[in-house]
């Protein structure tokens, strides 16, 4: 099973272009540890695919990736505990999971926020009710313009929340706006969702790495 520094170096090797973002990826993957460390959550945000990535990037912190995540004794004995037949299928079952949300998926506020004030608001105004000092917020925005992504960063801001940004090269608007950026050596959109999927899996690979140790 790869560690951390293995799944980079994949990473790296099948992707040579990639490695003009090593440190970013590097500097990501320890923005998130630590934020996990300290059991904060990750928000994720992003348009068009980049929502479908959000959703993506969710799956796989949600359940397992490629480990095991069994749960605890202690919390299989609660379990078994509290309904010895359904608990002991659940304590078998069930999976450690990193604490993530989409806030692409939550299709009634999305649509009420848009309705009601500001469509550009769709993010930030989720990131009011949920966001806390320490959590991450990632945002997944090719060209780095998107007016609904530099909002939720203004938000993710105000609640003292730290910002990752997946982007092309340039960087567009978001260049100067995060704690890390990742950006992949194209200016194409769909050039950049090619080289953006390798990355989250990779972030993906080494959080499982760290935290789920077999």
């Amino acid at each position: 099973m790869q560690g951390v520094a293995e799944v980079l170096e994949k990473l790296l090797r099948r992707y040579p272009e990639l490695q003009s973002c090593r440190s970013s990826i590097e500097e990501a993957y320890h923005l998130l540890c630590e934020s996990f460390k300290e059991e904060k959550k990750l928000l994720l945000c992003g348009n068009g695919g980049s929502c479908a990535d959000c959703d993506h990037i969710a799956g796989e912190l949600l359940k397992g990736f490629c480990r095991n995540r069994p749960l605890s004794q202690e919390q299989k004995n609660f379990l078994q505990a509290m309904a010895s037949e359904r608990g002991g299928m659940l304590g078998e079952k069930l999976q450690q999971a990193f604490p993530v949300v989409n806030l692409c998926a939550h299709s009634a506020v999305i649509t009420a926020v848009a309705n009601d004030t500001d469509a550009n608001l769709i993010f930030a105004q989720q990131i009011m009710g949920l966001g806390e000092q320490g959590d991450v917020l990632l945002c997944v925005c090719p060209k780095g313009y998107a007016e609904n992504v530099l909002n939720a960063i203004a938000a993710a801001r105000l609640k003292g929340m730290k910002v990752i940004g997946m982007t092309s090269e340039s960087g567009g608007d978001m260049r100067d706006l995060c704690d890390v950026r990742i950006g992949v050596p194209e200016q194409e959109v769909y050039l950049t969702q090619e080289l953006h999927l390798p990355v989250y899996h990779a972030l993906c690979l080494m959080l499982e790495a760290h935290f789920f140790k077999e």
